[in-house]
């Protein structure tokens, strides 16, 4: 994720970062620069088209313009409902990690058992990054009775890996009386809450926009840009050319920056910080039981 001062205008005006539209769409700007001025100078020059011939189509234009421009102004807002809420998600996991310590952190006083949960507990957030992401985790799991290293099945659900071996433990930790049945309900809405918020991720993650709706706008925007030449050639002759390039940019970036916040578990720029976030959660649970 991008750290930056909102209030640098000039700095966001001549700065084009690797992860800027502009320069993912320059090579379809300079094609549609191309084709804008082969019409530009077939109707014109070649042909001379009578302008009353086509005065209707700038109509159509319009009123199309208006339905794309709801259309892109939804498909921004969903996306950045999605990117919000999976940051949502996230604080709520740094605070149950923090919280679940804090509970831990006064009843236990074997060290082992501290230890333990100094290291499983990030390990969650380690788990659930990778597995947003699609990664084979190397994260490391503590047996219950024997406290060895164990790895986890990359066969199967990993953060269910992670968090059973944490219930097993608590569970483990209230049959030996350690744990009184009171802080056993203490402890269970943090618990539950790890497997409520890889869910909620999951759902997210596993859920795009629609094919079709997506599909529909790219091509909308296409036709729409491709047309856009036809119709204004007559009211601005060949300056249309750099008028329809930053008509196609504004469409085609507001489609880019949606697919890309869509989904926020990635690696692009615009994505969480899940890095960060589990440092944190690393940082400050070991805090807690040091």
């Amino acid at each position: 994720m991008i750290a930056y001062n909102p209030k640098e205008w000039f700095v966001f005006i001549f700065k084009f970062p690797k992860t800027d539209t502009f320069r993912k769409l320059l090579p379809l700007m300079l094609a549609i620069m191309v084709y804008s001025g082969i019409v530009a100078y077939v109707e014109v020059d070649l042909l001379n088209v009578e302008k009353k011939n086509l005065q209707n189509i700038t109509v159509i234009h319009s009123l199309l313009g208006v339905l794309i421009s709801l259309l892109l102004v939804f498909r921004t807002n969903t996306a950045y409902d999605r990117w919000w809420e999976g940051r949502k998600l996230w604080g709520s996991l740094v605070n149950n990690s923090r919280n679940l310590a804090l509970k831990l952190s006064p009843i236990l006083t074997n060290e082992e058992d501290r230890t333990f949960f100094k290291y499983a507990i990030p390990n969650y957030a380690k788990a659930l990054r990778d597995h947003l992401r699609n990664d084979h985790t190397r994260i490391e799991l503590f047996d219950v009775d024997l406290n060895m290293v164990v790895k986890p099945d990359t066969s199967k659900h990993i953060p269910n890996q992670v968090a059973q071996t944490i219930f097993e433990k608590i569970h483990f930790l209230h049959k030996n009386g350690t744990l009184s049945g009171e802080q056993l309900l203490f402890l269970n809405e943090e618990l539950r809450s790890f497997t409520d918020i890889c869910g909620a991720c999951e759902r997210i993650r596993n859920t795009p926009i629609p094919f079709s709706y997506s599909m529909f706008l790219k091509k909308f925007i296409f036709f729409y840009v491709m047309t856009l030449p036809v119709a204004y050639v007559f009211s601005l002759s060949y300056y249309l050319v750099p008028v329809v390039v930053f008509i196609f940019y504004a469409m085609a970036s507001l489609e880019l920056i949606a697919e890309e916040i869509e989904e926020p578990f990635g690696r692009d720029a615009n994505d969480l910080p899940l890095d960060k976030i589990c440092v944190k959660i690393d940082q400050h649970v070991g805090e807690i039981f040091s």
